[in-house]
C-alpha cells in the first residue's frame, strides 16, 4: 500500500523557459474595480488557421504532422504534413463541389481522428464553420435530444462520422433531408452516405485557392458548443482572427529557441472541447509539431493505452487532468525505462480540469529532477469557449498550483469587487460576437463596457502585488448560505477538500444550503482507492463501502478541519458515489467542470440523505 503520505518537494532549479516578462498594469477603480492589463502588445498573427498547414507542408513536406495507432495490430498511421495538405485540398474541392455555404456548417460527430483533423481544416478553408460535436451526445446520450437540438439549431449541410454503424442510432435520430452524410469507416446502415475514400480522390482546382484568399479574420471558423449551467447547448462562434490571435498569444508567453527539440505532444483532450480543439490543437500546428493521437483515457481501464504510448513517444510538452497524473505518477514511479523515456525531452508540464494536489506535484517533481537535474514547469491557463479558450496563463516559474496566471498581451481582465472575491471579466480580440442564432444570449453574455460575462471568480495571491498572480475561486454562481448566515465559497473548498483526502477523492460536490453545516457528494478516485483498500481488482460499488477507505477519509478531513477557522470551511460529513456525472443530466460543463447546482439537484436524494438526522452506513460522519 502506497499512500504517499504529505513529503518535501525538490528544491532544483527548473529547466529553463524563456517567458514573457510579467509588465501588468493595475487600473484601480473608485467603485473597486480592477482592470489588469499586460503592457507588452500583441503581436500580429494569421489570417486564418490553414495557412499554418500551408507553411509547414511547404517548409517540412515529410514531417509527421498526425499519427494515430490503427487496424488490430495497433500500428501507428502516419500522415506528413504534405500529404495532409493535398487531402484537405481535395476535400476543400468536395465541399465546394457540394455548393456549401457558410450558412451550412460541417458537423463531425465522432472523436479525435486524422480524418477529423483533415475535415476540420477543409472546411475552414472552404468558409464553412468546422462544428465537432461531443461524440458522447451521440454514443452516451439514451434521448439523443442535445443531438438533435444541435442539429436543429446549427442547421449543417454535412455530417461526418468515423464509424457509421457505431454512430447509426444517432444518425437515425435525425433528420438528414437535404443532409450530405460522410463515414470513413463503415458505412451507415440504411442511410445514404459518402465514403471518405471519395473525398480525398477529388480532383484539386484553383477554386481551392479562391476559396482560401477569401477567408479572413471575421469569417467563422468553428462552432463550439457549450452549456454551462444553462441545460442546452449554446454554439459559441470562434472566428479565425480568435483563434489566429490566440495562438499568437500563447507563442508570446513561452518562446521556443531554435534549439529547442521539435515540438511533440501526445494527447487525449477532445478535439470537441476548446482546450483540445483549439488551445492544444492549433498551437502545434502553429509550431509545426507532430501530434500522436491518444487514445488512452485518464480513467481506470483505459490509461494502459497512454502509457503504452509513452513507452514509444517521448513529449516536449505533456498535459493531463490531474486523475491521469495520479496514474502516471504512479506508473512513472515504478517503471524506469517509462520515466526514462517521458522525461527524455521534456520541456514543461500542463494541467486542467482541476487543481493539481500539493502532493502529486511533489511527486512529479521529485521524478523530473532524478531523471533530468531539474524540475518541470506546471504550466495552467484560464479561459472558456467563448474566449478561444485561454485568456491567462502562469508564464513564469511558480511553485503554487490553483493559479490560474496573469493577463495575456491583447487581453483586458476586468475584475468586479463581489465579497472576498473578485467577479473576472474579459475583453479582448479573443472573445467571441457571440452566440449562433442565439442573440438574446449574446447581449445578457456582456457588460455595459463590452467585457464577456465568464461567470467565474478570482482571487489575488497578493492584492497589493498584481504580478503574483490569481487564484481560481470557483463560479460566482455556486456559492451559499449556512443557516448561521455564513457564506461558504464553493471554489476554494472544494479544492481544498480535494487536496486533503488525496488520493481518494477525484471530484465533488459541495452541499450545505439552508442547512447546518457543509457536506461533500464525492466521486472516488478508484485506483487510489484499491491501493489503500489493498484490493487490486475490486470493483467501485465494493469500494466505496471499504472500512480503510472510510477511515482514510475520516481522517484526513478531520485533520483539514482542525486547520480552518469557522464554519464555512469545515466538512462535517461525506458519502462516495458510484454513479458517473451525467451528459444528459447536465452535470459537467464544456470546461470539464462538475455543473454543481445541476448535479446537487439531479442528487437530491444523496444530500436528503448526508443531512439525514440518523445517517446511514453510507454516511462518513467526520465531525458529530
Amino acid at each position: 500500500m502506497n499512500e504517499h503520505p504529505k513529503m518535501a518537494a525538490p528544491t532544483a532549479p527548473f529547466k529553463p523557459i524563456d517567458f514573457l516578462p510579467r509588465e501588468i498594469d493595475a487600473e484601480r477603480r473608485a467603485n473597486g474595480e480592477i482592470i489588469l492589463r499586460q503592457r507588452i502588445p500583441l503581436n500580429e498573427y494569421q489570417r486564418c488557421i490553414p495557412l499554418y498547414l500551408a507553411k509547414w507542408a511547404e517548409e517540412r513536406p515529410d514531417q509527421t504532422w498526425l499519427a494515430q495507432r490503427r487496424g488490430p495490430d495497433r500500428a501507428w498511421k502516419r500522415v506528413s504534413y504534405a500529404q495532409a495538405k493535398r487531402d484537405v485540398d481535395a476535400v476543400t474541392q468536395a465541399l465546394i463541389d457540394m455548393k456549401l455555404t457558410p450558412e451550412q456548417p460541417v458537423a463531425i460527430l465522432s472523436g479525435n481522428s486524422i480524418e477529423h483533423a483533415l475535415m476540420t481544416q477543409a472546411a475552414m478553408q472552404a468558409g464553412v464553420p468546422a462544428a465537432p460535436v461531443s461524440p458522447a451526445y451521440s454514443l452516451m446520450s439514451q434521448d439523443h435530444a442535445k443531438l438533435r437540438y444541435i442539429f436543429d439549431l446549427i442547421k449543417p449541410g454535412l455530417v461526418m462520422v468515423q464509424d457509421g454503424v457505431a454512430f447509426g442510432k444517432a444518425l437515425k435520430a435525425l433528420d438528414l433531408s437535404g443532409v450530405t452524410v460522410v463515414h470513413v469507416e463503415r458505412a451507415p446502415e440504411g442511410i445514404e452516405s459518402r465514403a471518405w475514400s471519395d473525398l480525398i480522390a477529388t480532383r484539386r482546382t484553383d477554386a481551392v485557392d479562391k476559396a482560401l484568399a477569401t477567408v479572413g479574420p471575421k469569417s467563422v471558423g468553428k462552432l463550439l458548443f457549450t452549456s454551462g449551467s444553462t441545460g442546452m447547448p449554446k454554439a459559441v462562434i470562434n472566428t479565425q482572427e480568435m483563434m489566429c490571435a490566440n495562438v499568437v498569444m500563447g507563442q508570446m508567453t513561452r518562446k521556443r529557441k531554435e534549439s529547442d527539440p521539435r515540438m511533440v505532444v501526445l494527447d487525449w483532450l477532445p478535439w470537441n472541447h476548446t482546450m483540445g480543439g483549439n488551445a492544444g490543437f492549433h498551437a502545434l500546428l502553429a509550431e509545426g509539431g507532430t501530434l500522436y493521437i491518444d487514445d488512452g483515457r485518464p480513467v481506470p481501464g483505459m490509461f494502459d493505452e497512454t502509457l503504452r504510448n509513452l513507452k514509444e513517444i517521448s513529449p516536449t510538452y505533456y498535459t493531463n487532468v490531474p486523475a491521469g497524473f495520479a496514474v502516471l505518477a504512479t506508473a512513472l514511479e515504478n517503471d524506469d525505462a517509462l520515466a526514462k523515456s517521458f522525461f527524455k525531452d521534456l520541456g514543461i508540464l500542463g494541467y486542467g480540469g482541476a487543481t493539481l494536489p500539493d502532493d502529486l506535484y511533489t511527486r512529479m517533481q521529485r521524478l523530473a529532477v532524478k531523471y533530468t537535474g531539474h524540475r518541470i514547469v506546471f504550466f495552467t491557463g484560464w479561459g472558456s469557449t467563448e474566449t478561444a479558450p485561454t485568456a491567462t496563463s502562469t508564464y513564469w516559474e511558480t511553485e503554487r498550483v490553483g493559479l490560474i496566471g496573469l493577463p495575456h498581451p491583447g487581453v483586458e481582465l476586468k475584475m468586479v469587487p463581489a465579497g472576498p472575491k473578485y467577479e473576472m471579466r474579459i475583453r479582448s480580440v479573443i472573445v467571441t460576437p457571440g452566440y449562433y442564432r442565439q442573440p438574446d444570449l449574446t447581449a445578457k453574455a456582456f457588460d455595459e463596457e463590452g467585457y464577456y460575462k465568464i461567470g467565474d471568480a478570482g482571487t489575488f495571491v497578493d492584492a497589493d502585488d498584481p504580478t503574483k498572480g490569481l487564484i481560481f475561486a470557483g463560479r460566482v454562481v455556486e456559492d451559499f448560505k449556512l443557516t448561521s448566515g455564513t457564506f461558504v465559497h464553493v471554489g476554494s473548498l472544494r479544492v481544498a477538500a480535494i487536496a486533503a483526502a488525496s488520493p481518494v477523492i477525484q471530484d465533488a460536490l459541495v452541499a450545505g444550503q439552508d442547512r447546518e453545516f457543509v457536506a461533500l457528494l464525492a466521486w472516488p478516485n478508484l485506483e487510489a482507492c484499491r491501493l489503500i483498500a489493498g484490493k487490486v481488482d475490486a470493483p467501485l460499488s465494493e469500494l466505496v463501502h471499504d472500512p480503510a477507505i472510510k477511515e482514510h477519509l475520516k481522517k484526513s478531513l478531520h485533520a483539514h478541519n482542525a486547520q480552518t477557522q469557522g464554519s464555512s470551511m469545515r466538512i462535517a460529513r461525506v458519502m462516495l458515489m458510484t454513479e458517473p456525472p451525467s451528459i444528459d443530466g447536465n452535470e459537467l460543463t464544456d470546461k470539464g467542470y462538475i455543473n454543481q447546482r445541476a448535479a446537487l439537484e439531479r442528487r437530491n436524494a444523496l444530500v436528503e440523505r448526508l443531512y439525514a438526522a440518523a445517517p446511514d452506513g453510507d454516511v462518513i460522519v467526520v465531525e458529530g
